[in-house]
């Protein structure tokens, strides 16, 4: 009897643990002001995919602060000076203030290297899904930043 009752104990009570991706969704996050610079289509893709929400009439939000790059490095060539690999990088940096004080701050990299494709439209389309891959990569980091308070 003792054995039954500890087992069920055991299972109905818990220790408060929760994975750190049960929440997701950001749809409760609203920042006073939400300003970005550097690439802006891959800011738009930041700002619309995690729902960021802007309410300048609460002046007890926080700020959010964007800013990012993306660049297409080659990375070797042979010995005619023809590239042979690239490599593609995701910059990305975080800030969140509170009355023109920074609170935290994240700093975010993601690189990926590939070889070269001899069709160039191939090579292009190539590049632009690497892109969108790394910047979901980015906003996993994101997601997880905004989350842990």
């Amino acid at each position: 009897m003792k054995k039954i009752f500890f087992t069920i104990l055991f299972f109905v009570s818990s220790c408060g643990y929760q994975p750190v991706y049960l929440n997701k969704s950001l749809n409760n996050m609203e920042f006073s002001e939400i300003s970005h610079q550097g690439e802006i289509n891959i800011n738009r893709k930041i700002i619309n995919s995690l729902s960021l929400k802007k309410d300048k009439l609460n002046k007890n939000l926080n700020e959010l602060f964007i800013k990012t790059s993306f660049e297409i490095a080659e990375t070797s060539k042979n010995s005619k000076g023809q590239v042979e690999s690239y490599r593609s990088s995701l910059y990305l940096e975080l800030e969140v203030k509170k009355d023109d004080k920074i609170i935290r701050d994240k700093k975010i990299v993601r690189n990926f290297s590939y070889n070269n494709l001899d069709n160039k439209y191939e090579l292009v389309e190539y590049q632009n899904e690497i892109k969108t891959d790394l910047i979901k990569q980015a906003m996993e980091e994101v997601i997880l930043f905004l989350n842990l308070r």
